[in-house]
């Protein structure tokens, strides 16, 4: 029997509408990819954190959660994976599952291998080695698609990083990187030895990516390569720092989607770069979604490739919701098209373009609520998670349960997806939830009064009682 051929965009939205293959989203919540159930037939959530207490007709969560320290994301999914109720449920769906998750490791394939589940991301290996800063910077350099003026090397000492910098010309004021990070959490400010002693315990013994320190605007991207080439998604800015949804300097919290993110030229320069590191990402065998920030300098305009996240994203909530998604289709379903055995044709340049002149027309916001206190409590009521309104006195009302956040349709409606609930606790660091709304977060690097105003509001609707002495184990949801 001949592969099935989807010649357009009519015919690949047909053929997800009338999917009988079940494809599941493995998380600590169903977050990264809610909606994409909307365009999918067969498309289920498996998650540690039910959000709906059972409400979602296509989120399942084992009723036997444990309170375990995970370390990790991908602790929490082999956990999943591993559970017999979890085990169950698929077996009762039938078929052979297909399975797609944020982060997986070597164990995560083994156990897809024992019961005969297919994994539908690059291998663990590949994504490893695409992963680390220093890699991508070279295959950046190598594709056309620069970082800020950097050297990558090693230094022990506060003269060794000293004099790498001079060597390259890289000034005094340096942002060092080490290849492997999270949210901000090893890029390191130096400007003196004063500081190279805050930080050396972090540095020493690792390849590093040492920069020159530029004034610039941060912008994330989600992108799809394909057989056919890279499919470029919007434009985002990043929330970073703000100690109201946070506890980790320059940890992410947030992005804003709107049409002034970046100018006509810089968004130009950003696709083609974004295009480029796809194709050669290409060539080292990754194929599917990945996630690229780009950085421009407002000094001079210049746009500078960051760094590639070869993965699924937090992004993912605003780049299935877009114009250009409902224009053509969510880019995640170009992502399974790479998986699933179907021949697929679609212009990868004709997309590209329709997505950039769309992006004049779109607004969405998320906040990624994080606990900024240090005190740990115990959770006794907790923000339901659906839709809710803005009053004109800036109270925050409940209005009624929702699936997913794409009928939001203004900026004092906002869909939240609660994480932690009653008799869990509160911690510092714990994701609290994700809110997603129409209207911007951000403006002038310092958060509107609306955003204000949401932060208050789900805040206030917490309440807890202290735990002096913890011996429970503290779970982490990583909400990425």
């Amino acid at each position: 029997m001949s592969r099935r051929r989807l010649d357009n965009i009519s015919e690949i939205r047909t053929f997800f509408r009338t999917n009988e293959q079940p494809i599941y989203f493995f998380g600590p919540t169903a977050f990264n990819l809610l909606g994409i159930d909307r365009w999918v037939r067969n498309f289920h959530y498996v998650a540690y954190y039910d959000s709906w207490d059972g409400a979602h007709p296509r989120v399942f969560a084992p009723t036997n959660r444990p309170e375990i320290a995970f370390e990790s994301s991908e602790q929490i999914v082999n956990y999943l994976l591993r559970d017999p109720e979890v085990q169950g449920y698929l077996k009762n769906r039938g078929g052979t599952p297909m399975v797609a998750m944020v982060f997986f490791d070597e164990e995560t394939e083994e156990i897809c291998r024992e019961l005969g589940y297919t994994l539908i991301l690059p291998p663990d290996s590949l994504r490893r080695s695409l992963d680390s800063k220093i890699v991508t910077t070279r295959l950046g350099n190598e594709a056309g698609a620069p970082s800020v003026p950097n050297v990558l090397g090693r230094a022990d000492t506060w003269a060794e990083l000293e004099t790498l910098a001079s060597e390259a010309a890289l000034g005094s004021d340096l942002v060092v990187q080490t290849p492997y990070g999270d949210s901000g959490k090893t890029t390191f400010f130096i400007t003196s030895e004063t500081d190279w002693d805050e930080y050396r315990d972090d540095i020493v013994g690792q390849e590093l990516k040492v920069m020159k320190r530029i004034n610039h605007l941060a912008a994330a991207v989600e992108a799809c390569i394909t057989t056919h080439g890279t499919i470029v998604g919007p434009f985002m800015t990043d929330l970073t720092g703000y100690p109201e949804l946070t506890p980790y300097q320059g940890g992410w919290c947030g992005n804003d989607l709107f049409p002034e993110a970046l100018s006509s030229s810089q968004r130009a320069s950003a696709i083609g770069y974004v295009q480029r590191m796809g194709d050669r990402l290409a060539q080292e065998g990754y194929k599917g979604f990945l996630e690229v920030d780009v950085l421009i300098d407002t000094d001079t305009d210049q746009v500078y490739l960051g760094e590639v996240n070869p993965r699924i994203s937090g992004a993912s909530s605003m780049t299935n919701v877009t114009a250009g998604a409902y224009a053509d289709a969510p880019l995640f379903l170009f992502h399974l098209l790479e998986f699933m055995d179907v021949d697929y044709t679609i212009d990868v340049e004709e997309i590209n373009e329709r997505w950039r002149e769309l992006a004049a027309v779109d607004v969405w916001a998320q906040l990624i609520m994080k606990e900024p206190a240090d005190a740990v409590e115990r959770i006794l009521a907790a923000p339901r998670t659906g839709t809710y309104r803005l009053q004109k006195d800036g109270a925050m009302v409940f209005s009624h349960v929702t699936n997913d956040w794409h009928d939001v349709t203004d900026a004092d409606e906002a869909f939240f997806l609660r994480v932690y609930g009653p008799g869990d606790y509160r911690f510092h660091g714990a994701d609290l939830g994700v809110l997603v709304t129409k209207g911007r977060m951000q403006r002038g690097g310092e958060l509107t009064d609306r955003c204000r105003q949401y932060i208050a509001g789900i805040a206030g609707m917490y309440r807890t009682e202290p735990v002096p002495d913890v011996t429970a184990p503290l779970p982490i949801a990583y909400v990425k």
